[in-house]
């Protein structure tokens, strides 16, 4: 089978252009990564050569300067929405992503729960954070990035 996709040239190309843009912004970038970090089965299928730990492997070239912000709805969390690939509701998968991403050496910052509009069960989960020790912020459901996000001082 001829292979589509050159995992390593990906790799070393992304985050050389990462640490380029990174330089450009006063050392801070920020980036959304859509979809899986790992175990992204569905992109190594449609795209053959494509490894299925990609994005973690990227992050993992940039964990001195990368910290990692995970987002959440606080409609998903009412809803106790499950993921359907794993079983679990999207909160749990939150704190499996967090332990994941720390047990491979990535920071991972904060939680923001966006479309945030006084949810029981949404500060029910930012209590839980936070007696993990994880910082959760909570954004509006106007959500503008820069904006509306509660600062982590005020979060107390």
């Amino acid at each position: 089978m001829r292979i589509g996709f050159d995992n390593e040239k990906y790799l070393k190309m992304q985050s050389e252009h990462i640490r380029n843009r990174i330089g450009k912004f006063g050392n801070k970038l920020y980036l959304e990564f859509g979809g899986k970090l790992f175990d992204d089965y569905h992109a190594s299928r449609v795209l053959p050569g494509f490894a299925p730990d990609s994005k973690l492997r990227l992050l993992k070239e940039l964990s001195s300067q990368a910290e990692i912000v995970i987002v959440i709805s606080a409609k998903d969390i009412e809803k106790n929405k499950i993921r359907g690939d794993l079983g679990i509701t999207y909160d749990t998968d939150v704190l499996r992503l967090i332990q994941t991403y720390k047990d491979q050496g990535l920071y991972v910052g904060s939680v923001t729960i966006t479309q945030f509009s006084g949810q029981e069960s949404a500060l029910l989960f930012k209590n839980r954070l936070e007696k993990l020790h994880i910082p959760a912020l909570k954004a509006p459901r106007s959500f503008e990035y820069a904006k509306t996000v509660e600062s982590k001082e005020a979060a107390k």
